[in-house]
């Protein structure tokens, strides 16, 4: 969780003359995120993501940012199935975005639309959807495709602005989740930040007057309600897996049941 580029292997701006032969077929096969055990999520997407994942804090007071937990442990992804497909009903933006991505220069003032060429559905074959036409013009795919990340990258700087509430009012702890799988193998996650409600609960009239109108108290409670489903973690781990440790972060005495 280290990098918002995580599964991309080769990010390259995209170009009407070097890439204007260029198609991408996508489909259903997210194997491209098997060995990813975490991505980033953007608060407009608590409301959904609530249903299925459990949604904790990761990274310092800097750099927060919201994840959802996808496995127990490093390179793990136990939403994926065997042959690819997500099993879940809803995807994190952050994976269906890929392989495309805006890329922020150096100095923070633009952002350049790229494509992993890594990515298995890249072709020049046709398969699937060209990104320019015959006169090097963005498709209306490609501006779909464009209009997707512009919008992404907006409600990431929302969220940015979200996780700063939350570190300038002091409510974030690190915990420790135990997991249990089937046949009563444990696992244990370590460093997940969460909100602490007797933290919440003990702040001034004013500053929940500004939570509350900022929609931000609301994404505090979906948070919340949703480390519930660290329970479904659990249940998605093999049967055979042994009692371990895994580090998302410091250790903490406190825990996530």
């Amino acid at each position: 969780m280290a990098t918002q580029l995580l599964f991309y292997a080769q990010a390259t701006p995209l170009n009407a003359t070097a890439h204007r032969d260029l198609s991408v077929k996508l489909g259903n096969d997210y194997r491209f995120a098997r060995q990813t055990n975490a991505v980033p999520l953007t608060s407009a997407e608590f409301p959904v993501a609530v249903h299925e994942y459990a949604i904790v804090f990761a990274g310092t007071d800097a750099a927060l940012t919201p994840i959802v937990v996808l496995g127990a442990q490093q390179d793990q992804n136990l939403y994926l199935n065997a042959d690819g497909t997500w099993n879940a009903h809803y995807i994190p933006a952050f994976v269906r975005r890929y392989p495309f991505v805006l890329a922020q220069s150096p100095e923070g003032k633009t952002l350049t639309l790229c494509i992993d060429e890594q990515f298995a559905g890249c072709n020049h074959e046709g398969h699937g959807e060209r990104l320019f036409d015959a006169d090097g013009e963005r498709t209306a795919y490609l501006q779909q495709v464009l209009s997707f990340q512009q919008a992404y990258q907006a409600q990431h700087q929302r969220t940015r602005e979200f996780c700063k509430r939350l570190v300038g009012l002091g409510l974030l702890q690190t915990v420790q989740a135990q997991l249990s799988a089937a046949g009563g193998a444990r696992r244990v996650l370590n460093g997940l930040r969460v909100v602490d409600r007797h933290r919440l609960k003990a702040l001034d009239a004013q500053a929940v007057h500004d939570l509350l109108h900022s929609d931000e108290l609301d994404l505090i409670y979906l948070h919340l309600h949703s480390l519930n489903n660290l329970r479904l973690i659990g249940e998605r781990l093999p049967a055979t897996a042994a009692t371990t440790t895994a580090d998302s972060g410091p250790d903490s005495n406190s825990a996530v049941h």
